[in-house]
């Protein structure tokens, strides 16, 4: 079970001096710590009209977010309160009580409009709190709600599909409540009851002058001086993307500073533990990764590890070539020095150098893990040998001028022979590295594939339970328009029974009368 986030109080997680909005970094490092799901519900409307105090109560605290006495608007900024959730357990609530909306003392409006902005961005459940009833004076209060419309859209180009367009604000903005407090009228229009929900709806019918707006809100979109949501979304990616790079990465370097030992006896066996790294750090980044657009970032992650296999093959290189190194200084350094001391410059001394030289090598292959480089080390040693060796041959007065050169070409040919070997051997490893590419290749593009899926997957889901949301929401309104439509005929039978009944009545005694 994930742990619970206990906070005593509220703690003001985006502070405003001055009209400028700074976060505190010990509020991010709460919310940082939070692995349980959350549930934000934010609060915004005009100050002093009681947001705080219905924060608390949603708290289940009578304490808490600071209550203001006067007109002077009091919680400044955004203040945050975490709690278990009281119905969802094992579930975090994230309450946001934030700066009321309207104070004269500011002399703009621009600073509201961030503060309702980051409300929306933040929170899954946007309480809109107000008093009195829906007049126009109160639309006037929300024209900070409408204000948004002005200040964030869902694409950054007004070219886009507006179909899509809509279908990200479902997926963006969060379920819009407003809280009409202190509320003594009748709810009724044109004599007939209405529900809490016709009542909203009446309020907000369509009037002439919605064209200005629309064209108010093009015009804004024109100038391109507004803040998109796309564009903070894509900020969010990218910090999270970068921080899933990293996170790939780490692991890659950890698994293969545990697994690699340098050199590795064959370029086939390190690719071969690149490849197992290089495939749980893919998984790692597609793990945390969030919107990766063009998949810019996966792409990144790619150069990277391209770049750390290279640079592993290198250092394999170089570990290869300095134990072989190291190897024939200490397997041939004795021949060496009885090459100096004249031991072969004597007849029969050629024969007995090459056994020795032989001896030698053969000693030198069994010494294990020695790397890639083995041969090409080797061969490029005994090449600077051959004026040794030519030196001892010819010094050698057994031998007749015929065998003399029987033995060069001999030598030739086994010069040649490991030339073309070493040649060989490069093909091999440049056709190893084109095939790891290759794989390299195929396993990202099948990552990918596998997460793409899962995500259409997962969005099809959400859709499915927005488009049964709303039908259960509209089956509710109709149920509840119906249930009044009846409850009203039910009156209108009655009424009518009622009169039919006196005029019975009367009718009858009229008659006993007569």
């Amino acid at each position: 079970m994930a742990p619970e986030i206990h906070m005593t109080g509220p703690m003001c997680l985006i502070e405003n001096t001055n009209g400028e909005l700074v976060a505190n970094p010990e509020a991010l490092k709460i919310l940082s710590a939070i692995t349980q799901p959350v549930v934000v519900v934010a609060i915004v409307g005009l100050y002093r009209t009681g947001k705080s105090y219905l924060m608390n109560k949603l708290a289940g605290k009578n304490k808490g977010f600071s209550l203001g006495s006067t007109v002077k608007s009091h919680t400044k900024g955004i203040w945050m309160w975490c709690v278990p959730h009281p119905k969802k357990p094992e579930h975090t609530l994230v309450l946001l009580d934030t700066e009321g909306l309207g104070d004269v003392k500011k002399g703009d409006n621009q600073n509201d409009s961030w503060i309702f902005t980051l409300a929306v961005l933040l929170s899954s459940t946007l309480v809109y709190n107000s008093m009195g009833t829906i007049n126009q004076q109160a639309m006037d209060q929300l024209y900070y709600v409408t204000e948004l419309t002005h200040r964030i859209r869902s694409k950054s180009s007004p070219d886009e599909n507006e179909n899509e367009d809509s279908a990200d604000f479902v997926s963006f903005f969060p379920d819009f409540v407003w809280t009409l407090r202190d509320f003594s009228l009748d709810l009724e229009a044109d004599g007939q009851p209405l529900t809490p929900d016709e009542y909203l709806e009446y309020s907000l019918k369509l009037t002439q002058g919605l064209e200005s707006l629309v064209l108010t809100y093009i015009n804004a979109i024109s100038r391109g001086d507004l803040p998109c949501m796309e564009n903070a979304v894509l900020a969010l990616a990218q910090i999270e993307n970068s921080a899933a790079v990293q996170k790939a990465i780490a692991h890659y370097d950890q698994q293969m500073g545990q697994k690699v030992q340098l050199p590795a006896e064959t370029l086939q066996e390190l690719l071969d533990l690149h490849r197992v790294s290089e495939r749980e750090a893919t998984e790692v980044y597609m793990k945390n990764s969030f919107k990766d657009v063009d998949h810019l970032f996966q792409k990144k992650l790619a150069a990277q590890l391209d770049k750390k296999r290279d640079d592993f093959c290198k250092q394999n290189q170089e570990a290869s070539s300095d134990r072989c190194s190291a190897l024939l200084q200490v397997i041939f350094s004795p021949l060496e020095e009885e090459v100096k001391a004249g031991i072969y410059s004597k007849p029969g001394g050629y024969c007995l150098f090459i056994q020795k030289l032989q001896d030698l090598e053969k000693k030198y292959y069994e010494e294990p893990r020695k790397g890639i480089q083995a041969e090409e080390i080797l061969q490029t040693y005994l090449k600077s040998k051959e004026s040794v060796t030519d030196a001892i041959l010819q010094t050698d007065q057994i031998l007749t001028e015929k065998e003399k050169e029987i033995e060069v070409e001999c030598v030739k040919a086994e010069s040649a022979q490991a030339s073309a070997k070493m040649v060989e051997e490069m093909q091999i490893k440049y056709q190893q590295m084109m095939e790891e590419k290759e794989k390299s290749y195929q396993e990202h593009v099948k990552q990918l594939t596998e997460k793409m899926e899962r995500e259409r997957a997962q969005l099809l889901e959400e859709q499915e339970k927005t488009l049964t949301s709303k039908l259960q929401e509209q089956a509710r309104v109709l149920k509840e328009r119906c249930q009044g439509e009846s409850t009203q005929l039910q009156n209108e039978i009655q009424k009518l029974q009622k009169t039919l009944k006196k005029k019975t009545k009367r009718y009858m005694s009229h008659k006993l009368k007569i």
